[in-house]
């Protein structure tokens, strides 16, 4: 198995359509991310060429706190139905996470699904308890915490200034502006 990690416009046609069959096992009529959240994308190409996992690391900057961070975060990660259980995603996400961190990124968050937590921890992401993160647009935002949406925020602190911040606690218990758009509401 191998790591092919590629801006997502430049992702070869084989892979693009590979990633994307994947993708629509999880989330039917998703597409390409908003261009100015400088998609990368990570795949986990067998020998034989299969993707067998896939996910997006999507970048911005953002405000939190009255600080200015470098932010990353993991969006649409799935393993192929037939290949679960063999430890693909894990091995994805936690190359995800050293690939954030190599990349100069102050802070790295995403939700994921409540049941999800335990996985991401194991593959080096920590749980931020109490805190949501505000997608959409300021004029209509869209936070993980809303009624029904059963979320929990992760997160992980790559520079000395942000692991500073969050160990003074400053991103736990808190609301954090993404505002990554209408075409990704929330990463």
């Amino acid at each position: 198995m191998r790591i092919v990690t590629v801006p997502e416009a430049e992702t070869p046609p084989e892979l693009r359509a590979a990633a994307e069959a994947l993708r629509e096992q999880a989330w039917p009529g998703g597409g390409p991310h908003d261009p100015a959240l400088r998609p990368v994308a990570m795949l986990l190409v067998a020998p034989d060429g299969g993707v067998r996992a896939a996910l997006d690391i999507l970048s911005k900057e953002i405000v939190h706190g009255g600080r200015t961070y470098r932010a990353s975060g993991l969006s649409a990660v799935v393993t192929d139905t037939a290949h679960r259980g063999k430890g693909y995603g894990r091995r994805l996400v936690a190359a995800a996470r050293e690939v954030i961190a190599a990349s100069g990124t102050d802070v790295g968050l995403f939700t994921c699904d409540r049941p999800l937590q335990p996985f991401y921890e194991s593959a080096g992401w920590r749980l931020l308890p109490g805190t949501a993160l505000i997608g959409g647009t300021p004029r209509n935002p869209f936070p993980s915490d809303q009624p029904g949406f059963d979320k929990v925020t992760m997160g992980a602190f790559f520079t000395a200034r942000a692991r500073a911040d969050a160990d003074a606690g400053a991103f736990e218990q808190s609301r954090i502006g993404l505002y990554p758009g209408e075409t990704d509401r929330l990463w």
